[in-house]
């Protein structure tokens, strides 16, 4: 079990990853049958997080099935329905892992009902009783007596004010399940003695232990209502564990369960703004002693302290009094009383969603008014007060970016490092362009360093021009190896920020990475150049989700914002700790949440703001060897285009056409070899970085291609990304092929990962609602044959928002061609009438040689 991994769907879980082939084929088989079975082992160590989650999961089920009063009258058609505590619970352990978004109460609920499914289906063939069959399953479970000890509150009645009733599980007249006093035993079974002995001997066991119990059996008073007195209710509620391990059912009151009635600390740090900003800020920290959210003043911890032991009544509340634990706390308060640094309370996890309670010392760490709201501000950015949006900005935000524009200008007005890691497709990069025009019309000597994947210097390029053309920046990359110090912005890759110790002679007003999975790896030469280049402000883009892999966590936030994760060697030593005490991932959540900003597609506020289907252009640049290639044939041409006429020129056109698409798909295409290095290619780099964050959420895509030669290469290449092999549906494969190939993609408990379509051949009958992201590899510079194909993903029964990713090579014939069409609707219906390609054939020779000639 302990290399098994799993993805979370939108119901249920698949394996993603298994190398433990014993239990891989028992899910594969059958899954619930598998998780029903794990969650009789006992102790397994060393599982996956995701493994770990179903683990708990199946065994809480085990757990209230056990200890069901019904279970030995019910059997099979026990239904199993956890508390709200035991859905807490469950909720509050979510793990990090791939699918987690999908998993909430409804999700819980459902695949307990699977497990008991499972349990009736096992249950019904089975001969023996309800403990024989546990007992057969794990030695060390019991189940539950049919008993039910109940104790309530008795208001009107000062001295006996509480009320206790034993009753026990049968069945009435119409079969179902019914609670009756105990004495209703003595009348039921007065015929069977054996059945009578086998009901009570639970109780001679918790007499044993319990003397109150003890002395109810000998006055035969536990067979009635019995009134008590709080000391009384007092030893029974101390006792509800001991009772519980005898298999007898406590119910009791609401405020014990929840220790609503024990005095404890309160800590209050962060009532008012500090002086100063950032992780170093001094927070106030205020001790008082409270019960139930109630603070005591010194004559009510007076009164308590005179008060007998045991249960007392004080603010119109039951109060447990401890005298040696209130005079402890009472010793402890003055150790919390002071200052502390935001850092130190976020390190020590003393800040929270909610009120951080430490049960064995009593103290309760709650944020103050300045820090709860700021924190609610940063976890919640719709709360965050609107920042003006960028007088010279050039574009419309969504209200989900607006959000994210706000929340990274709080991020810096705090001094916080802050991490934009929304879906992609969300529009990460419009956002950091709006916040960094603000920061332009702010303080235009400002000087901010973006360092970037190579593959997407042209990208960025592209979209500062269009959104922020005022903005001043220069590329730092090849041969350009000087800074400009007149420009705002310095946008650079991390090859070239690893060679350029100059970077780090500045201290950079904001320093952003995109594609920050570029330094998860803590110990590599390019990750210690990068996080130590000075800067105020940081923020890292990432599509990926940076919680699967725990390490990958602590190196982003080591560059976020030092030390909050402590050192490396901590954070190991902590993860570590996690199966043993799975709280430990609640804490770590609580402490890095108002830090992440991550908005879902699946995220019911995000999918209101989308359109149902998001088409975006991929700028890509070409590599060096496409550079000559393509220049060398666009020259070769240009005599041709000059000196043909009529059909010929048209002939000339068409054939210059096919072999520059050839050359912006990759060189080899071209030149009919079958080596196809990656790095040759500038739109197989972006496919990569694509199908990455694809893959990282094991979220499926269609890329689409109108060259049959090019299936198999591209299948090749996205097999080497997705570590699985997916398929190719092209002219040649048989229509019964493409059925079974469309079912095995389609089916959620098998991750196919992939599928390369020729376009033509997918352009009709095909259903392929399983993928959500569609990549058009090569363009068609038709829109309704590529608007056809996308339609693959995009149609009844999609269920999930889809995102259609073209690539565009910068400078060539395909930026300009989709430029026209983007720009000239009539054109484009043009196209229509006319068909793909031949409308280029009847331009002018100017307007041709324009439209080849390579602009980089």
């Amino acid at each position: 079990m302990d290399q098994l991994n799993f993805i979370f769907t939108k119901n249920s879980f698949h394996i993603d990853e298994a190398k433990d082939s014993a239990w891989a084929e028992l899910f594969k088989e059958n899954k619930y049958a598998a998780l029903y079975e794990l969650g009789f082992k006992n102790n397994l160590k060393g599982l996956t997080p995701s493994a770990f989650y179903l683990y708990q999961l199946s065994q809480k089920f085990i757990e209230v099935l056990s200890r069901s009063p019904e279970l030995e009258v019910a059997r099979e058609e026990t239904i199993i329905e956890l508390s709200d505590d035991d859905l807490d619970y469950l909720m509050s352990m979510i793990p990090f892992a791939i699918g987690t978004e999908y998993i909430n109460e409804r999700w819980i609920k459902n695949n307990i009902k699977h497990l008991n499914e499972q349990f009736k289906k096992d249950m019904t063939s089975y001969k023996g009783t309800a403990q024989m069959y546990l007992q057969e399953k794990s030695q060390d479970l019991k189940a539950a007596k049919r008993i039910y000890f109940h104790l309530v509150e008795n208001e009107e009645d000062t001295e006996f004010p509480f009320a206790f009733l034993a009753t026990y599980a049968t069945k009435d007249v119409e079969n179902r399940i019914v609670h009756m006093p105990l004495k209703h035993a003595l009348i039921e079974y007065k015929n069977d003695q054996k059945q009578l002995l086998d009901l009570l001997s639970c109780l001679n066991d918790v007499a044993q232990k319990i003397g109150l119990i003890a002395k109810f059996m000998e006055t035969g008073d536990l067979f009635h209502p019995i009134r008590l007195t709080s000391q009384e209710a007092y030893t029974l509620l101390k006792s509800v564990p001991d009772i519980e391990a005898s298999g007898i059912k406590c119910r009791v009151p609401n405020w014990w369960k929840k220790k609503y009635s024990s005095v404890k600390i309160n800590v209050n740090i962060g009532e008012k703004k500090p002086s100063l900003l950032g992780f170093e800020s001094i927070l106030s920290a205020q001790p008082s002693l409270i019960v139930n959210g109630h603070a005591l003043s010194k004559k009510e911890i007076s009164e308590l302290l005179k008060m007998e032991e045991g249960l007392g009544w004080l603010k119109g509340q039951w109060v447990e009094i401890n005298h040696n634990k209130l005079q402890q706390l009472l010793e402890q308060m003055e150790k919390y009383d002071g200052t502390i640094t935001l850092k130190e309370a976020l390190t020590k996890t003393y800040i929270s969603d909610e009120d951080n309670v430490d049960v064995d010392l009593g103290v309760q760490i709650s944020n103050g008014k300045w820090l709860r709201e700021t924190l609610g501000q940063l976890k919640n950015p719709s709360k965050i007060r609107n920042k003006a949006k960028p007088k010279y900005l050039k574009a419309t935000l969504r209200p989900y970016q607006k959000n994210g524009y706000n929340w990274l200008n709080q991020m810096n007005d705090l001094g916080f490092g802050a991490c934009l890691a929304d879906d992609m497709g969300l529009g990460k990069t419009i956002q950091v362009i709006s916040f960094l025009e603000k920061m332009y019309e702010n303080n235009k000597e400002s000087h901010v360093l973006l360092i970037v994947p190579a593959s997407l210097l042209g990208n960025w390029s592209k979209e500062i021009d269009k959104f922020a053309p005022r903005m001043t920046y220069h590329i730092l990359h090849g041969k350009t190896n000087i800074l400009d110090e007149d420009c705002f912005a310095t946008i650079t890759t991390y090859g070239m920020a690893l060679r350029n110790e100059y970077l780090q002679e500045r201290v950079w007003d904001c320093l952003i990475l995109d594609e920050a999975q570029a330094i998860k790896n803590p110990a590599t030469k390019q990750t210690k150049a990068i996080k130590k280049i000075p800067s105020k402000m940081r923020i890292a883009m990432t599509g990926t989700p940076i919680e699967n892999d725990l390490s990958n966590l602590w190196s982003l936030f080591d560059f976020l914002n030092k030390g909050l994760l402590g050192s490396a060697t901590d954070f190991k030593n902590y993860t570590k700790k996690v199966q043993a005490h799975p709280e430990y991932i609640t804490k770590l959540k609580m402490m890095v949440s108002p830090f992440i900003l991550r908005r879902l597609k699946t995220d019911k506020s995000i999918i209101s703001d989308l359109p149902d289907k998001m088409e975006i252009t991929e700028h890509v640049d070409l590599s060096k060897r496409q550079i000559v290639l393509y220049r060398k044939e666009v020259e070769k041409a240009e005599d041709l285009i000059l000196e043909s006429e009529g059909m010929e020129r048209r002939g000339v056109v068409l054939g210059l056409l096919t072999r520059l698409k050839q050359i912006c798909n990759h060189p080899d295409q071209f030149i009919h070899d079958t080596n196809f290095n990656p790095k040759d290619s500038g739109k197989y780099a972006m496919l990569k970085k694509l199908c990455e964050t694809i893959y990282e959420k094991r979220e499926r895509v269609l890329v689409f291609t109108q060259y049959k030669e090019m299936c198999e290469p591209l299948s090749d290449y996205l097999e080497s990304i997705f570590h699985k092999k997916g398929y190719i549906i092209h002219g040649g494969i048989p229509a019964k092929k493409r059925t079974e190939i469309v079912e095995k993609f389609n089916n959620e408990d098998e991750y196919v990962p992939y599928i390369v379509l020729s376009l033509k051949a997918a352009g009709t009958g095909l259903n392929l609602t399983a993928a959500n992201h569609v990549i058009h590899f090569d363009r068609w510079w038709n829109p309704a044959v590529e608007n056809q194909a996308s339609d693959r993903a995009y149609r009844i029964g999609q269920t999930k928002e889809v995102f259609v990713h073209k690539l565009v090579s910068n400078g060539t014939i395909e930026e300009k061609i989709n430029q026209i069409i983007e720009s000239k609707q009539e054109l484009a219906e043009s196209i229509l009438a006319t068909g793909q390609e031949k409308w280029i054939t009847e331009m002018d020779t100017k307007e041709l040689l324009d439209l080849f000639r390579l602009d980089v």
